[in-house]
């Protein structure tokens, strides 16, 4: 886990907007979106429509990332808590 995804994984630990992290991290766009499309890939966090609502099927950050929530998953607390 590189330190970047590290700090975001920080931020998933309960169900949070793009906004939030935005606003948390401080970060560019492109950085939150391709951190989050690592992590996503890694299946240390999932994609949420609404704070209720996975989304299954394939994301496309760049198109859909601002609008959706994200929380990590148990693999990746498991992996985040063990560096």
């Amino acid at each position: 886990m590189s330190e970047t995804e590290f700090e975001l994984m920080d931020e998933l630990y309960f169900v949070q907007h793009y906004s939030f992290i935005k606003e948390e991290l401080q970060w560019e766009d492109d950085q939150i979106l391709s951190n989050l499309e690592s992590l996503h890939e890694q299946e240390w966090i999932k994609c949420l429509r609404t704070p209720d609502e996975e989304i299954f099927n394939v994301v496309d950050f760049k198109k859909e990332g601002k609008k959706l929530f994200y929380l990590a998953t148990k693999k990746g607390l498991m992996a985040h808590n063990t560096i």
